[in-house]
């Protein structure tokens, strides 16, 4: 009896239906990357000041230019850090409606010495230096509410987090198909209600909800495209997917140019993810879960369905289909499972801390660039487009290098690059960009591998244990990036970058501790996977792909 693979050989692993597909797919991919990053734009922090009614009077009565008025009535722009917490979130216990202040340095007639004078914190809201709007902005969200824009988007990760598994079991249990129907629906409806709540936790509550259904929408997205395409073309299939998320944060930048409304963003990216609900007559359910299910009679017709869109005709056994029992499934997997033996035990322990330290160095690096770069738009793009060569990068090395070696290098490079930062001078911008794409390209390169390493690791009746658990780490880590991105950068700029660092450099040498996986065959039982150091090379290596329930998308 035929499987869907021997069907696929006859009818193409890779023909028009597949491409049609996957085409349609993709743009599922590009529509996370707002939501995952795009708190580089919605989150803004412009530079800002105290705004003092009396001080806007006198500056107009007086005829000031902006600079005398910052000059006369800003504290702390004399320090070597003009955008110190004084000049911020600070200002002078004065009385601005006095008569007897001066046009010509008016503080002069209180104290000669400025640094005597009282201060208090912003009273009457702030002034910020910029033609357009962020939730900052927009919130406060800066001074002392400044840690609210870290816990906007926490909740993203916090919602990839609580969502993975309820998403992963919608998608076993009813369909991918309805699986991807579904969390599209909520997360366009969410998207739009970010758009337009008036409150700050209403925002985040329909923040964490897009969180919660937008990975599952990747993820089913994801899934359905390699189980539509032969077993050739699934690697290739789902690295190219994750390049399309990258079409999206290249595209974001130009997006976020043209509209710098952080309302108006946020509905530009979200009403034309409705469109994908169109996805209901163009795309059908796979036809590997449809067996699994024992609804052969509608897996057939699919089949049937793509043979025609191929132009081929279908096997004369097409209606003897069937789906491979996977003996391993019988096996109860349990997290004791994880740390039974001594090489697993170490495995799993360096796996979770190559994907904590891997969704920190991603997305902590896009946050930093965003923070600290001159212009955010051209620094975001030029970013964006260093992870086009990384999947160039993967596709030439992971079957002549392997995958430990590649991991290895990219962590060491990312993590010297964090490093090297911090010794650039601030005139020398164009080095530090370079910097941070280099880092940036090697973070993407991990992101994508880790995969693949963390699924040929570990024995088949624990495979999906081991990727789930040891990817959630990686939610965990966007959880606290936030925080430790933006609350050291408060402490010192470049604090975020030493953290960069040692985690880059400490991930690339445990990287070194792990097996080499290529050309060796997947461990079906503890044993081999025990022994996997140990294990000669087969010829033909075994081709996996992630499977709904342990997939991430970039950068988690």
């Amino acid at each position: 009896m035929p499987t869907v693979d021997d069907v696929l050989e006859q009818v193409g692993e890779f023909g028009w239906f597949q491409k049609q597909a996957f085409l349609l797919l993709c743009l599922i991919s590009a529509s996370l990357a707002p939501i995952y990053v795009g708190i580089v734009f919605l989150g803004f922090t412009p530079e800002h000041r105290c705004w003092s009614p009396g001080v806007a009077e006198l500056s107009q009565r007086c005829g000031w230019s902006l600079a005398e008025e910052l000059n006369y009535t800003v504290p702390g722009l004399g320090s070597a850090d003009d955008a110190s917490f004084l000049s911020q979130c600070m200002q002078y216990e004065v009385d601005w409606n006095q008569s007897t202040l001066d046009c010509v340095d008016p503080l002069s007639s209180l104290t000669a010495n400025r640094s005597r004078l009282l201060l208090s914190p912003c009273q009457h809201g702030w002034v910020y230096d910029t033609p357009g709007s962020s939730i900052v902005t927009e919130f406060n969200l800066v001074c002392g509410d400044a840690w609210k824009v870290d816990l906007f988007q926490s909740c993203v990760n916090l919602g990839f987090f609580a969502g993975s598994l309820v998403v992963g079991y919608i998608a076993d249990r009813f369909g991918r198909k309805l699986s991807l129907l579904l969390t599209t629906l909520i997360t366009s409806l969410s998207g739009v209600l970010t758009a337009v709540v008036q409150d700050y936790i209403s925002m985040l509550l329909f923040r964490l909800l897009q969180g919660m259904v937008s990975k599952g929408s990747w993820v089913s997205g994801y899934t359905l495209i390699t189980e539509f395409v032969g077993s050739g073309y699934r690697r290739t299939t789902a690295i190219l997917y994750q390049v399309a998320f990258t079409v999206g944060l290249v595209g974001l930048a130009g997006v976020a140019y043209v509209i710098p409304n952080w309302r108006w963003l946020q509905l530009a990216v979200s009403l034309p993810t409705f469109l994908f609900l169109l996805y209901y007559w163009f795309v059908p359910e796979s036809p590997r879960w449809l067996l699994s299910q024992k609804k052969t009679t509608q897996a057939v017709r699919i089949m049937e369905h793509i043979a025609e869109k191929n132009g081929k005709l279908p096997p004369a056994d097409l209606k003897m289909l069937c789906v491979e029992e996977d003996v391993s499934e019988k096996l109860s997997p349990s997290f004791a499972d994880l740390f039974r033996t001594p090489n697993l035990r170490k495995h799993t322990l360096i796996l979770m801390y190559l994907w904590f330290s891997c969704a920190v160095l991603y997305q902590g690096l896009i946050m930093h660039m965003g923070a600290t770069g001159d212009n955010i738009y051209l620094d975001f793009f030029f970013s964006s487009l260093m992870e086009f060569p990384s999947a160039i990068i993967i596709l030439v090395t992971i079957d002549r290098i392997g995958r430990i070696y590649p991991v290895a290098v990219s962590y060491l490079v990312t993590g010297a690059a964090c490093l090297l930062m911090i010794f650039i001078p601030h005139e020398l911008h164009w080095l530090n960009v370079t910097l941070a794409c280099l880092g940036r390209m090697g973070a993407t390169i991990v992101l994508q591998m880790v995969c693949l390493v963390n699924a040929e690791l570990y024995p088949t009746f624990i495979r999906n244990l081991g990727m789930m658990v040891c990817s959630a780490l990686s939610d965990l880590a966007g959880i606290f990036t936030p925080f430790m991105v933006y609350r050291l950068m408060e402490v010192w700029q470049a604090s975020p970058l030493i953290l960069f660092g040692v985690l880059g450099l400490t991930a690339g040498a445990m990287t070194l501790l792990l097996p080499e996986t290529k050309g060796v065959a997947l461990p079906e039982t503890i044993e081999e996977a025990e022994n996997l150091g140990k294990r000669k090379s087969k010829a033909k290596e075994n081709t996996i792909y992630l499977q709904v329930q342990t997939d991430k998308p970039p950068g988690n």
